[in-house]
């Protein structure tokens, strides 16, 4: 067991005032993961990272010990790699790309984002094949960051809610080595996988494991769900406090599979996070 990599947990916290501050928010929740977003997560335009920027976050991450792997940006909530209209698919993946070389610059290895959305305007194939090869180009323009899928909750047109769409987004992904997925528990359970005693963690993970593979889990996202099961609806909540109570998270702090990636949290009160760290931390290494 000592062999192994650590848990690394933590939260999506602010990078507001600049980058430079992410791992100094993550370090005071006593977090050794964290999330961030290296733009305005609402806005296409952003301003160039300074050399200022990207120094100090780096030399802030190396004094705090938080290494490429333990860190899971995410990008802008406006990027659809899937856009079935022309322009604004090039508008996506030139934003898509610009995503990619600011995690360059800052030296980090990973970029989660939401696979994207048919808008009712094309089938779920033509979607996904256009995701694709939307990741290829961006891959084939940069170095060194994998391209990791979140899944979703399947909410509106929304791809990415069914682990099959997840490996059919990999299958075409050229350079397999720089793809890979972040599952999100709520979006798990409201998308149809249940999770709510160890019997359906261990079923829905051998599933994820059967038709996409451990070796692609390159991140998860630890939210409980104010929806119900198989509500294709996206709302988190707080560890315990919804739909799919605390099991899972015992389930996955247990089991040496989901170590050695980021494990972050979004839950909707940040005021606990740094007691919800505390508590996924007491439930690792659990004899069943």
């Amino acid at each position: 067991m000592s062999d192994l990599p650590n848990y690394f947990i933590g939260a999506h916290v602010s990078a507001s005032g600049g980058v430079e501050n992410a791992p100094l928010n993550a370090a005071k929740l006593g977090a050794n993961a964290f999330a961030l977003f290296t733009k305005n997560q609402r806005r296409w335009d952003a301003k160039p990272l300074t050399k200022g920027n990207i120094t100090k976050f780096r030399d802030s991450c190396e004094r705090l010990g938080f290494a490429p792997e333990q860190i899971l940006p995410h990008d802008s909530y406006l990027i659809n790699l899937g856009h079935p209209e022309p322009e604004a698919l090039e508008k996506s993946r030139a934003a898509f790309i610009d995503e990619l070389q600011r995690c360059e610059q800052l030296g980090l290895c990973y970029l989660n984002f939401h696979p994207g959305s048919h808008l009712r305007k094309v089938d779920e194939e033509t979607c996904l094949n256009t995701i694709a090869e939307s990741i290829n180009i961006a891959l084939d323009k940069t170095t060194g960051v994998t391209a990791v899928i979140e899944n979703t909750a399947g909410q509106g047109s929304n791809l990415g809610c069914r682990f099959e769409h997840l490996a059919h987004i990999i299958d075409r992904v050229e350079d397999k080595s720089r793809v890979g997925v972040c599952l999100d528990t709520c979006h798990t359970f409201a998308s149809g996988y249940d999770l709510r005693d160890r019997a359906d963690c261990e079923q829905t993970f051998a599933e994820f494991e059967q038709v996409v593979g451990f070796d692609y889990l390159k991140g998860m996202h630890l939210n409980d769900s104010k929806a119900a099961f198989d509500s294709r609806k996206d709302r988190h909540h707080s560890l315990g406090m919804g739909e799919i109570g605390l099991e899972v998270f015992r389930f996955i702090m247990s089991d040496d599979r989901f170590r050695g990636i980021p494990l972050v949290l979004e839950t909707i009160d940040e005021t606990i996070w740094a007691e919800e760290i505390q508590m996924l931390r007491g439930f690792t290494d659990l004899n069943w």
